[in-house]
């Protein structure tokens, strides 16, 4: 069996190489492959992931490429985990809107619009190459952010294709050392979109803790976590994603990028200090400070994802999927992120509630600007551009979202298609 990993120069690339380690027995794999389009990242990712592939006495081989036919060919999976433009391009997206008033973040906001419309185009490239070489019913599982639009552009692409996200993962991990227990004794109510998403039940062997989440110090911990006031936690009577922090606390958050440093920052620092660890040959682990690297539990969250879609087990996960009518209220066609339970047919989403009416209203308004992002991204058409960015709650005015969408086309015209890059030019 072989799986391959787009993107395999990431700086989160060990994390991941140690969760196939350790499943070596549930998962045969014959072949793990590392491709990227940076030979002198990639050369130094796949020698630190062959100590550790070592070191767990690892029976398959690791390979390393920057040739994406060879990559994907034959593959049985294909992870897709990269960043077009770098980090580099992040910064642009956490900095620029920052000048229109608005908040920048990689993938919430303008910042993810700008994000979508490099990325999309890509990805679906890389899909058709695996359609063409990997094996009859390959799985497409994708971490790049935004993970819904991309996500949504595969499966309405007609791509075997999952999203993940480490959010609800991480939560999981986090309530169930609280509570003292094994991670797969915890199951959350966890529904919404990608970067999206709310926490309505936590339930350990069969009894919802939540309540107990929503007072005293355990209420004041979890809001310092999301960055939400305890006051909103308790109104919601559930737990937000970090993400929500975006939208509960927008002013507040352009405030302090508009005074401060930037995430973007942060990583391209870190990123540098990792890569200078990895290049140690004595190292064969994962370093603790991959841990600030962000993306806590990927390796967990990946390796079980792909176990259960090449193995069958009928794990839970909680996944990027269409909606086909699990949340009410939104388009069959939309992708949603749920949990499920997932075998070799792909996964099976389990019934949540209804989201209340404060949520259901947010998660519409951003599926319109997702929607209209994915047909943005695909046709460089600027009017659905413009509407995209007017969907968005971060962004709203028509004034804003013309201003801004010029100035994110010419910020990232090395980085996107063609079609885009000359309407940019022409404007």
């Amino acid at each position: 069996m072989k799986i391959t990993v787009v993107g395999g120069g990431s700086t989160y690339t060990p994390e991941l190489i140690e969760g196939f380690a350790r499943r070596a027995r549930v998962l045969p794999v014959g072949e793990l492959v590392l491709h990227d389009i940076d030979a002198e990242r990639l050369a130094v990712i796949g020698a630190l992931s062959r100590r550790i592939l070592a070191r767990h006495g690892f029976p398959g081989r690791l390979t390393t490429t920057t040739d994406l036919a060879a990559a994907v060919d034959a593959a049985a999976a294909v992870l897709v985990q990269l960043r077009v433009g770098g980090q580099a391009a992040r910064l642009v997206d956490e900095t620029l809107p920052n000048r229109f008033g608005l908040l920048g973040q990689e993938t919430t906001g303008p910042g993810g619009f700008a994000k979508a419309l490099r990325t999309v185009p890509v990805v679906l490239d890389i899909a058709a190459e695996v359609r063409r070489r990997a094996e009859p019913g390959a799985w497409i599982v994708d971490f790049t952010n935004p993970v819904g639009i991309v996500t949504r552009a595969l499966l309405d692409a007609g791509h075997r294709a999952v999203g993940l996200c480490n959010v609800a993962i991480k939560f999981q991990r986090q309530l169930a050392a609280r509570f003292g227990t094994d991670p797969d004794r915890v199951r959350l109510g966890h529904a919404g979109l990608n970067h999206l998403s709310w926490i309505s039940s936590v339930t350990v062997d069969g009894v919802d803790r939540l309540p107990e989440l929503l007072t005293g110090d355990a209420l004041d911990d979890l809001a310092a976590q999301v960055r939400v006031p305890a006051g909103a936690l308790r109104d919601l009577g559930a737990i937000p994603s970090y993400y929500l922090h975006y939208f509960y606390c927008t002013d507040d958050e352009v405030r302090a990028q508009q005074a401060g440093t930037h995430r973007a920052d942060q990583v391209i620092a870190i990123e540098k200090e990792l890569l200078a660890l990895y290049a140690d040959p004595g190292l064969d682990r994962q370093p603790e400070l991959l841990q600030r690297r962000g993306g806590a539990h990927y390796s967990e969250a990946a390796a079980a994802l792909v176990t259960s879609l090449l193995t069958g087990d009928g794990a839970h996960h909680y996944v990027n999927v269409r909606n086909n009518g699990v949340l009410a209220g939104l388009p069959d066609e939309a992708v949603v992120e749920v949990p499920a339970h997932v075998d070799a047919s792909g996964p099976h989403p389990v019934p949540v509630p209804p989201l209340p009416p404060e949520m259901l209203g947010l998660v519409q308004s951003v599926t319109a600007y997702e929607t209209l992002t994915v047909e943005a991204a695909l046709t460089g058409d600027r009017t659905v551009a413009r509407r995209a960015l007017m969907a968005n709650p971060l962004v709203r005015e028509w004034a804003r979202a013309d201003a801004l969408l010029n100035a994110l086309l010419e910020a990232n015209r090395p980085h996107l298609p063609r079609y885009f890059a000359n309407e940019a030019a022409d404007a």
